[in-house]
């Protein structure tokens, strides 16, 4: 009688689109398929391969579509592979994706990704297409197992969702509105992933510094919420000054905040805490009174520039970044000047542009005004150009400078040809340094003088002036070891059936916010 033959694990792939919340679900699906016994593919095709989408974008149906058909030769030649597509466009087009794409075998939406192992199997065993959308939050996100993709960097999610109306933003309708969490259990998380060797947290949120709203009325708000804000403070500065007391956290940054909910006691918060870092991304989208007003977001630019003078102020090294859409409908010519003019007052570090495009099912997608494509371009041109002058010239700033830098893995794509190491500074900067003599490790920290600036990086080309070994370069180092094992087949067995429990819990909301 001849031995049974041993089947492997099946493996998985994951394919992310759009914001830091996307790429901190796709951190939680690859823990959901990995508890439910799935291992990350290597260099082959996978088994099972998944998209998380994002429905920002306008061609973002055309893209996901075009990489299915990619792939539909591939599955058919491969018996037993199967494709699943969440995120935000699976929320938005329902059972369009299997109508359009039939050999999709799985579609799930922005509420339930806790669900993808179940649909998997029950796909498989019924040989038919499983479409699972629900209208409202399932499990909190936060309560399902997380595979995080760096050992020494981490994204804590404290709110889902979104209560403004933004006429050119979908995701509020596909995320729901915004839900927060209990201040405990986020402090026990980030407190989780600190004794894991995490030295750095990311709060994430679709509008972070709404936080505290979602539990309804103060008087009505849980006890723990209510001692934070003592004193008046609001629920966001009181964390993160709550986050300056979690031993062994050395930075805490968050994103993306909104302008109309920036309060001084946050601007207080940054400064007084000493591991929230000298870094804000705060999103501008036009600096036309009456172009805000068309999108509907509640400031305008006095506002905002007296936003930033406060956190210039109080903090004089922060490096504040933005986010600016050109050519909203009906966007005149003296509307971008007073766009460039904020970039001028406000000599944002970066900023990440972006050209108007439609959004299928926003009231912006309706509006009259809609600009011609060679106006826009010709707008986009001439805002990055000053931008690009503008992050070049407060680079060259930091020539000289020693800093303390957070060696990172994978940010220096040209590190091998130069022989340097590249991490972030405090204020997020990127910086590709001179490789010391003795080992480091992502997780690290060395100490550097910056001896050049482009536009988009600094240089520091001298020799390293200290280098400290952390936890988090230990938990890198371990994770290598990790890594070696499970490329070797070590972990063996089929997915579960029906969802996992839930475990204890183990980086840009969206940029259009």
């Amino acid at each position: 009688m001849s031995a049974p033959i041993e089947m492997g694990p099946r493996t998985y792939e994951i394919r992310t689109y759009g914001c830091q919340m996307n790429v901190h679900d796709s951190e939680r699906l690859s823990g959901l398929l990995e508890s439910a016994g799935y291992v990350r593919a290597g260099d082959g095709e996978p088994d099972v391969v998944v998209f998380n989408t994002c429905a920002v974008r306008e061609n973002a149906d055309n893209r996901l579509y075009g990489n299915l058909g990619h792939l539909r030769p591939v599955k058919d030649g491969r018996p037993g592979m199967q494709i699943a597509v969440g995120g935000c466009l699976a929320q938005k087009d329902r059972d369009t994706i299997v109508k359009r794409a039939p050999w999709v075998d799985v579609v799930f939406g922005t509420h339930n990704i806790g669900s993808l192992p179940a649909l998997l199997e029950r796909s498989r065993v019924n040989s038919e297409a499983q479409v699972e959308i629900e209208e409202s939050l399932v499990t909190f996100p936060s309560t399902l197992p997380t595979r995080r993709e760096s050992p020494y960097a981490a994204w804590v999610s404290i709110s889902v969702g979104c209560n403004n109306t933004c006429t050119f933003c979908i995701v509020p309708s596909l995320r729901g509105k915004e839900k927060d969490r209990r201040p405990g259990e986020i402090l026990a998380e980030v407190e989780a992933l600190v004794a894991e060797g995490v030295l750095e947290v990311t709060l994430l949120g679709q509008n972070v510094n709404a936080y505290g709203s979602g539990f309804g009325a103060l008087s009505a708000a849980p006890g723990d919420v209510r001692a934070m804000t003592a004193g008046g403070q609001s629920a966001f500065a009181g964390l993160l000054r709550a986050c300056g007391g979690v031993e062994g956290l050395e930075r805490v940054r968050f994103t993306s905040p909104h302008p109309k909910d920036f309060t001084d006691d946050v601007i207080a918060a940054m400064a007084e805490t000493p591991n929230v870092m000298p870094s804000l991304h705060m999103p501008l989208q036009s600096g036309s009174d009456a172009v805000l007003r068309s999108m509907r977001r509640s400031y305008r630019q006095e506002r905002y520039l007296g936003i930033i003078d406060k956190v210039r102020a109080a903090i004089p090294d922060a490096a504040v970044t933005t986010d600016i859409i050109v050519g909203f409908p009906g966007e005149t010519e003296a509307d971008f000047e007073q766009t460039l003019h904020v970039v001028r007052e406000a000599r944002f570090s970066s900023a990440f542009t972006f050209q108007y495009s439609k959004r299928p099912g926003t009231p912006a997608a309706t509006m009259d005004g809609q600009l011609p494509k060679e106006v826009v371009q010709e707008r986009y041109e001439r805002l990055v150009a000053l931008q690009e002058e503008i992050s070049w010239a407060e680079n060259k700033k930091q020539s000289g400078r020693t800093l303390e830098v957070l060696v990172a893995e994978g940010e220096g794509r040209k590190d091998g040809a130069t022989r340097r190491l590249s991490g972030r500074a405090a204020d997020n900067r990127l910086v590709h340094f001179r490789a010391p003599e003795e080992p480091v490790r992502p997780g690290d920290m060395v100490t550097v003088e910056v001896t050049y600036a482009a536009p988009h990086h600094l240089v520091a080309d001298n020799p390293v002036r200290g280098v400290r070994r952390t936890r988090a370069g230990d938990a890198w180092e371990a994770r290598q070891g990790k890594a070696d094992e499970a490329r070797k087949g070590v972990s063996l067995g089929m997915p579960s059936v029906g969802r996992p429990p839930a475990s204890a819990p183990a980086a840009p909301g969206c940029s259009i916010h």
